[in-house]
C-alpha cells in the first residue's frame, strides 16, 4: 500500500504541521440580530500549533465543544482557516478545491466519528472502496488489479474473507465493521497522515480496543502519522505517543502521553483525569471542596473570557489569570512537558499571598 518513497521515509519525519491555526465562525444573521452585534464570531480555534510525525500518534484531548473536531477539519482542508499556517513536509498549503485538493487529500485522510453517517447507505462497500481507489489513481489498469486492490484493503482492516463484505450495504454491517470500512476507504488514497476524529466513541465498548489496535498496527506497518481526537484521556495514554489537551479553543497542556496522564500540570487536565471512573477513588474519603472543584460550564466562545479561558472554573485561579493570556511554560519533570498556566510562572506565584497558589 505504501509507495517506495513512503517505505524509505524515516520514522519521526515531520509530515503535517499546524502553526498558529485559528478558526472563527461568523455568527448567523438571526443570532447577530438578537445579540445586536454586527461582527461577532465564534472563536472555535485560537493559535493552535501541533506536529504530526511518521510512525507516531498525537492525541488531542478535551471535552465536547473544545474545538478538537474543528482542528481536524482544518487540517483536512475541509474548512478555510481564519489565520495560521498548515505545512505539508515543510511547505505551506493553500487548498481551495479541485485538483489541488485531491493531491492534498491523497496524503492527508480523515476518519469521521460516525461511520454510518460517513458512508452512503444506498451504495455497497465495493462502491465506496472502488471510488476511493479510482479518485486517487490506485485502482490499477484492469478489473483484476482493481479486485486485488479491494481485497488488499479489506485484508488490511481485518475484514476477512473480503468477498463476504464487498457486496454488502453499510446497514448490513455492525458499527465496528463500518468503521473498519471507513478506515479502508481512507487507506485507498495511500495517505501519509490520518486524522481520526473520535473513531471509537460511537462504537460498543467491547470493540473499541480492536479498532485502536488496528490503527496502531497500520501506523507501524505503513509508517503513518496519526492525529487521534478523543474526550477519553485514558485511551490517549494507551494509544498515543504525545498528548495535547485543549480547552475552549486553546491548547492548555502538552507532552508525552505517560507524563501528561500520570503527572498532569494544568488544572483542567487534572479535572479531565478525575472525571474518569476510578474504583479506588470511589471508596476513598473525598474532601467536599475538592469534589466540587472545576464544576461549571465551558465559557461562551462568542465572548470568551479574558486571560485564561479556564479561570472561571479553576479552583486555583489568581488575579493575573483573569487578565493575561497564559503562555506555554516548561514544567521540568520531563523534556517537552509544558502547560499554559500562570501557576508555573515563578514571578506570578511569588506576587500572590502565601498559600493562594498552592497546588
Amino acid at each position: 500500500m505504501t509507495s517506495t518513497q513512503d517505505a524509505k521515509a524515516p520514522a519521526g519525519e515531520v509530515v503535517l504541521e499546524a502553526i498558529g491555526l485559528t478558526k472563527h465562525f461568523p455568527v448567523r444573521r438571526q443570532l447577530r440580530h438578537l445579540l445586536k452585534k454586527q461582527h461577532d464570531a465564534v472563536h472555535a480555534v485560537d493559535d493552535v500549533s501541533l506536529t504530526l510525525r511518521r510512525g507516531q500518534v498525537v492525541a488531542l484531548v478535551g471535552e465536547s465543544g473544545s474545538g478538537k473536531s474543528t482542528v481536524a477539519r482544518l487540517l483536512a482542508q475541509l474548512y478555510p482557516r481564519t489565520g495560521g499556517d498548515i505545512q505539508l513536509h515543510g511547505e505551506p498549503t493553500a487548498v481551495k478545491g479541485g485538483a489541488a485538493f485531491r493531491r492534498y487529500a491523497a496524503r492527508v485522510q480523515m476518519i469521521f466519528q460516525d461511520p454510518f453517517a460517513s458512508l452512503n447507505p444506498v451504495h455497497t462497500i465495493r462502491y465506496h472502496l472502488t471510488r476511493a481507489l479510482k479518485i486517487h489513481g490506485n485502482a490499477g489498469s484492469n478489473a483484476q488489479e482493481l479486485e486485488e486492490a479491494l481485497t488488499d484493503l479489506l485484508n488490511r482492516v481485518s475484514l476477512t474473507p473480503p468477498a463476504r463484505y464487498l457486496d454488502k450495504f453499510p446497514h448490513e454491517l455492525s458499527g465496528g465493521q463500518r468503521q473498519r470500512v471507513a478506515i479502508a476507504r481512507a487507506l485507498g488514497a495511500r495517505p501519509e497522515a490520518l486524522l481520526a476524529d473520535e473513531p471509537v466513541s460511537m462504537l460498543d465498548v467491547s470493540i473499541r480496543l480492536g479498532v485502536l489496535n488496528l490503527l496502531r498496527d497500520l501506523k507501524e506497518r505503513l509508517n503513518l502519522a496519526i492525529l487521534y481526537i478523543t474526550h477519553d484521556i485514558a485511551s490517549a495514554r494507551y494509544f498515543a505517543d504525545e498528548t495535547l489537551v485543549m480547552y475552549a479553543g486553546r491548547m492548555v497542556e502538552g507532552g508525552d502521553s505517560e507524563t501528561v496522564t500520570q503527572t498532569p500540570a494544568h488544572p483542567y487536565t487534572r479535572l479531565l483525569i478525575d472525571s474518569a471512573p476510578d474504583p479506588d477513588r470511589l471508596t476513598a474519603d473525598i474532601d467536599p471542596a475538592e469534589e466540587d472543584r472545576g464544576n461549571g460550564e465551558p465559557p461562551s466562545l462568542i465572548h470568551p473570557p479574558a486571560g485564561c479561558r479556564f479561570h472561571p472554573r479553576c479552583p486555583m485561579a489568581m488575579p493575573r489569570c483573569t487578565t493575561d493570556l497564559p503562555v506555554r511554560l516548561e514544567i521540568g519533570d520531563r523534556p517537552g512537558h509544558w502547560a499554559a498556566c500562570w501557576l508555573y510562572d515563578e514571578a506570578t506565584v511569588q506576587a500572590q499571598q502565601p498559600g493562594t497558589a498552592a497546588r
